[in-house]
C-alpha cells in the first residue's frame, strides 16, 4: 500500500517561483491535514485557482508571469477565497497595498512555518470556510469539464461517452496538476489496494483517453513520464516543474 495524504483541513494553493519554499511549505501543510497545491508562476497558479478552488492561497507578490498584485485582483473578481502574501517585500507601503486590494494577512520572509500554519488556520476559521475534505466533484480546464456527480465528460462543449474507470482515472489525475504517479499508484489509488490485475491496464485506459482529450488545448495535456508513469500537465514556461509522488 503506498503512502497518502489524508486531507482534514482542504486546500491550499501555493504560488511561489521558489521551489524550496514551495516544497517546505508543502510539506509542513500535509502534515496539518491539508492538501497543498503548487504553482511556480502566476499564470499557473490563477489557472490551478479556477481549476481546482483550493480554500485558500498562500502567494508571493514578485513572479513570473503574473504578479501576486495582480492574482489578488483576478481572485477578487470571482471569490472571496482568503489569499496570505508570504513575500520577501517587507515595506510598509508593500504591506498596505497587499491588505487594500483584498488580502487576509502578509507574512514577510524568513518566515516561521509554524506561524504561517497558524495563520492559515486563523485565516480559515474567520472566514468560516474550514472544513473537511472538499466535496467538489467537478473540475474545469480550457476545453475540459469532467463532473463526477454524473460520471459526465464534456469536450469542448459536447459530452463523450467514457466508462466510468477512465473517468476516474482523468479525474485523479486532473485532481493533481503537474504531479506523476506511476501505475501501481494509480492501480491502488483508482482501482483499490485489493485490485490485482496487470499495472498494463492503465495503458490501455490511457490510450483511450487520449484518443479523446488530445489536443484539446495548449493549456493542458495527459503526459507520459517515461520510466516512471503519467501526469496531467497544466502548461508552464518551465517544463521542470513535476514533481514525483512518492
Amino acid at each position: 500500500m503506498k503512502g497518502v495524504v489524508v486531507v482534514v483541513n482542504g486546500k491550499v494553493l501555493i504560488v511561489d517561483s521558489d521551489r524550496n519554499i514551495c516544497e517546505l511549505l508543502r510539506m509542513c501543510l500535509e502534515k496539518e491535514g491539508f492538501m497543498a497545491l503548487v504553482a511556480n508562476d502566476g499564470e499557473e497558479g490563477l489557472a490551478q485557482f479556477s481549476a481546482l478552488k483550493p480554500d485558500i492561497i498562500l502567494s508571493e507578490v514578485t513572479l513570473p508571469s503574473v504578479d501576486g498584485w495582480q492574482i489578488c485582483r483576478e481572485v477578487r473578481k470571482k471569490s472571496d477565497t482568503p489569499l496570505i502574501y508570504i513575500t520577501s517585500k517587507s515595506e510598509v507601503f508593500d504591506k498596505v497595498l497587499g491588505l487594500e486590494l483584498g488580502a487576509d494577512d502578509y507574512i514577510v520572509k524568513p518566515f516561521d512555518v509554524k506561524e504561517v500554519i497558524a495563520r492559515v488556520k486563523a485565516v480559515l476559521r474567520r472566514t468560516s470556510i474550514s472544513k473537511p475534505a472538499s466535496d467538489t466533484k467537478e473540475l474545469h480546464y480550457d476545453g475540459l469539464d469532467i463532473n463526477m456527480t454524473r460520471y459526465e465528460l464534456m469536450v469542448n462543449g459536447e459530452i463523450l461517452q467514457t466508462p466510468p474507470k477512465e473517468l476516474e482515472l482523468l479525474y485523479h489525475l486532473a485532481s493533481h496538476p503537474n504531479i506523476v504517479f506511476n501505475r501501481d499508484q494509480l492501480l491502488d489509488e483508482v482501482w483499490g489496494y485489493d485490485y490485482y490485475g496487470s499495472s498494463r491496464t492503465i495503458d490501455v485506459h490511457i490510450k483511450r483517453l487520449r484518443k479523446k482529450i488530445d489536443g484539446v488545448s495548449k493549456q493542458w495535456a495527459l503526459r507520459t513520464v517515461w520510466s516512471v508513469g503519467y501526469k496531467f500537465e497544466l502548461s508552464s514556461k518551465d517544463n521542470n516543474q513535476e514533481r514525483i509522488k512518492p
